[in-house]
């Protein structure tokens, strides 16, 4: 029903806007504004004078998660297969949206942040998988930064390939000049999973406090593919039904000690339910299967900033204070014709740090210095039921482990001339420190530093050409996981082991680009090469002949290397009339023991076409986005299913009913194309079951009202 519902208001609405474009009434579109970056150099500086690629999104109403705001972004992935796992067998999309792939790395090799404070890393471990990117809260975002290339000098470990930093919203946000009180409401509706929402965001000023309270509830059904087959079983490809309900919460409260100092209070939730019935793994002895997932994320922050740009030596400071828990239980019951058995895993994450950051300028140079220090406690339980043959319950998948980082840094920008010098250095030490309290195998304690230095060049050729030059060394530390995780099946002759001798992963990444301004028009070309050292797989270290025990490790590979071009343009084609252009491709590969293959993250080739009207009180939308097929060739998987390219065409719409209500509708997929996702689809083989039940979704339909006071 409401499928129908949104779909037939959705056409509406899309009608209705047609019909308005016939009005005579025309104004110029809105001037666009440098966008600012606070992520490439922790200090705000214009996109277009940043020596790196960055990009600014602001959240899309109604978005219900990370792949839908990135879905037509060419250089970025969001790996969120469909639900479709077994209880001890394969875990393809329960870890929801795992995370972020930028430049063909992704998971825990990619940096993010919510207000400058790390996101839980994934894990996995057999039929156990965690994601990262479903626990941030997007219905409170106010802005996402999207860096590409190392962010270890910025904020040390984990950002190898990129970062991406979520800005919560404001008090200021909200408030309008003059004004004391801002209420906004979002309603949302979308087809593709039966899904409805409500977004409610409200502040307060009162003398020299502000208030700001959000939040936001949805709930939500399995997401629609392009399967035809019913019933149970392994050739089921219609998505197994799933019951979501997710729930975040906002709170914010600010001082303002004087003119140029601020302090400030937060406290955020998330919460995310999953309640599966996965008929695609019934069979001849398991009658059915049934999963309960829970996912939490939960932080406070005291922030204290100083903003003087007239001061003669400190302009700008801000130290922050936070703690941050997060947990995910993932339980499945099934329902046998023998013995029924369960699963119950586990996996916590408590995070107390601070972070420090200062700026002293004269005249067109400044300086940043900053200080980082935390402590994360990480913890793991596998339980259950009837385990497996072999196996024994409980037992954890790694030792809880204590893991610091305490890493500090400095930064300059110089201006001589036409040029722009930004160079950077940080120091950083890590130490992860097992407990044996409940742990029966062997542990191993690690300890390392790091140092990332960093230097980049921009120079204003001429008016509207900006060359820029950046190069940059990253790292990364193993997790605990990595470093200490040790099971053995003596029945079914496989064991993992620890590894004393991990190193963290490192980058150097060289990135080459060239930007330009004219008559309204924005263009950038980049082109990047990154190479990585000691980067880190599971591997089988022995074992694999007939009768002789397998032996899994996380070791070190002799290296890796990933490169490629990006294009973008935009600009005005005519009055009211904008168009976007953008391009990526990149190859990637790994080096074992002198032999060379290629790295099957690394996405395929693709494209981009986007076309928009702007007019006073509306605008529409059409986006075009082409993506190659993935050769067999660049596939390092034995056998693997290779989908052939796609082209989607996305349409979207606003209009300002008035000075309070606004409405938004969107038709994604309109041509109801079946196509295959490459980040969904890594691993599969063509002969593997339920295929179809891995497209994407056909035609889809979704409507965001919002009232603004």
């Amino acid at each position: 029903m409401l499928k129908t519902a949104v779909a037939l208001a959705a056409a509406c609405a899309c009608a209705c806007l047609a019909h308005a474009s016939q009005a005579p009434t025309e104004t110029d579109a809105a001037t666009e504004l440098p966008e600012l970056t606070n992520t490439a150099t922790r200090g705000d500086r214009r996109v277009d004078e940043v020596p790196a690629t960055v990009s600014v999104f602001k959240p899309v109403p109604g978005a219900r998660d990370l792949r839908e705001l990135l879905r037509n972004e060419v250089d970025l992935a969001v790996r969120a297969p469909n639900p479709r796992f077994g209880l001890a067998s394969t875990t393809a999309g329960r870890a929801g949206n795992e995370g972020i792939n930028i430049r063909g790395l992704e998971g825990n090799q990619v940096l993010m942040l919510v207000d400058g404070i790390r996101m839980p890393q994934a894990f996995s471990f057999g039929p156990f998988a965690t994601g990262r990117a479903s626990l941030l809260n997007l219905e409170g975002a106010q802005q996402l930064e999207v860096l590409r290339g190392p962010a270890s000098t910025q904020f040390g470990s984990d950002g190898l390939a990129g970062a991406l930093a979520l800005r919560t919203l404001r008090a200021s946000d909200l408030l309008k000049p003059g004004k004391s009180f801002a209420l906004r409401a979002q309603a949302s509706a979308y087809t593709g999973d039966d899904g409805a929402g409500l977004n409610l965001a409200g502040a307060w000023r009162q003398g020299d406090w502000d208030w700001l309270l959000q939040g936001a509830t949805r709930r939500s059904h399995e997401l629609e593919n392009q399967g035809t087959v019913a019933g149970d079983g392994a050739t089921r490809t219609l998505p197994d039904p799933l019951d979501r309900e997710r729930h975040s919460l906002l709170g914010k409260v600010g001082l303002r000690l004087n003119a140029q100092q601020r302090l400030e209070a937060t406290v955020e939730g998330v919460r995310q339910r999953d309640q599966y019935e996965v008929l695609s793994a019934r069979s001849a002895t398991v009658l059915d299967l049934r999963a309960n997932d829970k996912s939490e994320r939960s932080r406070g922050s005291i922030t204290w900033t100083l903003d003087d740009p007239n001061a003669e030596w400190l302009q700008q400071a801000s130290v922050q204070l936070y703690h941050q828990d997060s947990r995910v239980r993932q339980l499945a019951v099934e329902d046998r014709t023998s013995t029924d058995r369960t699963r119950d895993n586990r996996y916590d994450e408590t995070l107390t740090g601070l972070s420090a950051t200062g700026q002293i300028g004269w005249g067109a140079q400044r300086i940043t210095l900053g200080l980082d220090a935390s402590r994360n406690t990480v913890a793991g339980l596998r339980d259950g039921v009837n385990f497996s043959a072999g196996d024994t319950l409980p037992s954890k998948p790694f030792p809880d482990t204590d893991y610091r980082l305490v890493g500090g840094f400095v930064q300059g920008e110089f201006t001589a001339g036409d040029w722009q010098f930004v160079p950077a250095l940080r120091y950083e030490h890590i130490s992860l420190s097992p407990s044996a309290s409940g742990y029966t195998a062997p542990i191993v304690k690690l300890s390392d530093s790091a140092v990332t230095p960093r230097l980049g060049v921009v120079w204003q050729a001429a008016p509207g050409l900006t060359p820029y030059a950046q190069w940059a060394r990253g790292f990364k530390a193993p997790t605990p996981a990595q470093v200490n995780s040790g099971f053995s099946n003596p029945v079914q002759n496989y064991e993992t082991i620890a590894n004393a001798n991990l190193k963290a992963e490192r980058a150097n990444s060289v990135e080459l680009g060239l930007r330009g301004a004219w008559a309204g028009w924005r263009w950038q070309l980049a082109a990047f090469d990154n190479r990585y050292v000691d980067f880190i797989s599971q591997e089988v270290v022995s074992g694999g002949a007939p009768g002789s025990k397998i032996v899994f490790q996380s070791i070190n590979l002799d290296g890796a290397r990933i490169r490629g071009v990006e294009a973008r343009l935009n600009g005005e084609i005519a009055r009211q009339w904008r168009l976007g252009l953008a391009y990526a491709r990149t190859h990637g590969n790994a080096e074992r023991n002198g032999v060379t293959r290629p790295l099957d993250t690394v996405e395929p080739a693709k494209a981009s076409v986007s076309l928009r009207q702007q007019r006073a009180d509306w605008h529409w939308q059409a986006t075009v986005l082409r993506a190659s097929g993935k050769p067999p060739g660049r596939i390092y998987a034995t056998n693997p299913f290779a989908p052939t390219g796609y082209t989607v065409l996305d349409l979207a719409a606003g209009w300002q009913i008035s000075p309070v209500w606004s409405l938004q509708a969107r038709i994604d997929n309109v041509t109801d194309r079946s196509y295959w996702r490459w980040a969904d689809v890594r691993g599969l083989t063509p002969t593997s079951a339920g295929l179809d039940s891995y497209t994407a979704p056909g035609r889809q339909f979704g409507l965001v009202l919002q009232a603004t006071l």
